[in-house]
């Protein structure tokens, strides 16, 4: 007793399907034979599609412009590989604006996952480093880090509002503390 997923049955449901489409179209003789069970898909199944070129239209905005600045992901431009600077270590840290209602009643919608913090804080230990040596640049989801020794691209885990970010450096302990906002799209409604 055949069942109906055998590759018999499957064979004789293309067969049936390729016939009933070749009497549509008596032109069309581009069938390719499969006799083997193990070259069987999903798409063996009905009439042989013909491949066609995928094309592309390109706009061009200016003659000297490769791409839009859209199509670049944010990050590369600071990637650099053969930069001989060590990376520093660092830590990243998320903070929660909480209160009583938080703590001790539940009544709001937060819950100590990083998912409902607001801020990321990034501790950055630099030793051996000055104030005036650091360059620091900030994009939505790029930390971009820079001493005479020492380089540091991190990409965050969360898209931060660039704008609004605090920095201090902890001169006793050679640490530089990033603070940065998180910018999500709900936030207004999920923590109102």
């Amino acid at each position: 007793m055949d069942s109906i997923s055998s590759g018999s049955s499957l064979q004789l449901l293309a067969k049936i399907l390729r016939d009933s489409q070749e009497e549509d179209d008596d032109d069309d003789d581009e069938h390719v034979p499969r006799c083997s069970v193990s070259t069987m898909t999903p798409g063996s199944i009905g009439p042989v599609k013909k491949e066609t070129p995928d094309t592309f239209q390109v706009k061009h905005e200016s003659s000297k412009t490769i791409w839009n600045t859209e199509e670049v992901p944010e990050g590369p431009e600071f990637d650099d590989t053969w930069d001989p600077r060590e990376q520093p270590e660092y830590e990243i840290l998320f903070k929660q604006s909480v209160g009583t209602e938080d703590v001790f009643f539940g009544m709001s919608r937060k819950d100590p996952s990083t998912a409902c913090c607001e801020d990321i804080v990034v501790k950055i230990k630099l030793p051996e480093t000055k104030f005036a040596d650091i360059t620091l640049d900030i994009q939505d989801q790029v930390l971009d880090l820079r001493t005479p020794k020492q380089k540091l691209l991190l990409h965050l885990p969360y898209r931060v509002d660039s704008q609004s970010g605090k920095a201090r450096f902890l001169s006793e302990e050679e640490t530089l503390e990033v603070t940065l906002r998180v910018s999500r799209e709900l936030d207004f409604i999920n923590f109102a």
